[in-house]
């Protein structure tokens, strides 16, 4: 087995690869690190072929869509998943064959419903079933600790204790454990009755995960993140900066709007000398109005420089083609010592 774990944070995340075939799978995918899976993908000569989420992630961004799109290879999760864009669906006790690997599901409902570990070879892949002197929390949509008991006891404790655990996340810089140190040492597992087990995860009172909303439409639904949103559209749109902007200003063109996209106050309380004003959230209503020209050459700009570059691209996007966006944003002008207008 071809084997590389990338740890982001305190995600792990797993390229498996059979050294006969060359073909691979990458287990739980965090979308910052694609281009990273696929330069391990091209050391070891290995074409991805399927790209796995062992469950719907509350607590980072899935890149098994992206990931999807940019190779071809089908997104696999559980029957039991919620995502539209997964190609491949396993069931409990189901395989993927990849060369000589043989990935088998074991579904381990609990954290979530659709949550499911894999086992390959001498390890198992746990997502968040099992973590090391942890388990998943079940106190986030469709988790159930009852289920995570019989998922833990009656199912994942009764393999074979020298199996490698993998799991999805892992915050003490740890790589991997054994079900058998699991069983012996972690804590959680101690409680092996029914009920002071399920006592247990109730009483627990864990803070939400950082973007769990965020996270969990993203991934349920493969709709896109706003990191995603704001990358695209700097794709896509020109920026200018301050100096450039400023020496363009000094030469009072008839041909340059500079565009203020924040709300009445901000723009009222301090704004670049002689820019327009349009909110963001009433340009695709009032842009024919306010702006009948669409040879001008436009700067927007905002407070941080995000929301700004949003509206150029959606200026763009409107025929507004020489629409660019300021880089820094007002805040960034403030600071530098440009001239503002109140």
């Amino acid at each position: 087995m071809l084997f590389e774990q990338v740890v982001t944070g305190g995600c792990l995340s797993y390229l498996v690869g059979c050294p006969d075939t060359l073909g691979a799978v990458v287990i739980d995918p965090e979308i910052s690190q694609i281009d990273r899976y696929r330069a391990l993908a091209t050391r070891y000569g290995l074409q991805i072929r399927f790209i796995i989420d062992t469950h719907t992630h509350a607590d980072h961004f899935s890149a098994a869509q992206q990931m999807s799109q940019l190779l071809g290879a089908p997104t696999v999760m559980h029957v039991a998943s919620p995502a539209p864009h997964a190609g491949r669906r396993l069931d409990d006790g189901e395989m993927l064959i990849v060369g000589n690997l043989r990935i088998q599901a074991l579904h381990t409902p609990g954290h979530t419903r659709d949550s499911m570990c894999l086992i390959v070879g001498d390890r198992v892949f746990t997502g968040d079933t099992l973590l090391i002197g942890g388990t998943g929390r079940t106190d986030l949509p469709t988790g159930d600790p009852d289920q995570l008991y019989d998922s833990l006891f009656g199912k994942l404790l009764t393999l074979d204790p020298a199996l490698l655990v993998y799991p999805a996340h892992d915050y003490k810089g740890r790589s991997h454990s054994t079900l058998g140190a699991e069983i012996a040492d972690n804590p959680r597992l101690q409680k092996r009755e029914r009920e002071a087990f399920i006592q247990m995860m109730r009483d627990l009172n864990l803070a939400a995960p950082t973007h769990m909303t965020e996270a969990l439409r993203t991934n349920m639904t493969g709709g896109k993140t706003v990191g995603q949103l704001l990358a695209e559209a700097a794709a896509e749109v020109p920026h200018i900066g301050l100096d450039e902007l400023s020496r363009r200003l000094a030469g009072r063109p008839n041909d340059l709007l500079v565009l203020d996209v924040r709300e009445e106050g901000a723009f009222k309380a301090g704004h670049i000398p002689g820019a327009h004003h349009l909110p963001r959230g009433q340009l695709e209503l009032r842009v024919n109005d306010e702006i009948p020209d669409p040879t001008l050459r436009i700067v927007t700009y905002c407070e941080f420089g995000k929301i700004s570059t949003l509206a150029a691209a959606t200026l763009r996007g409107l025929g507004f083609m020489r629409a660019t966006a300021l880089d820094g944003g007002m805040k960034t002008w403030r600071e530098s010592g440009y001239p503002v207008e109140t």
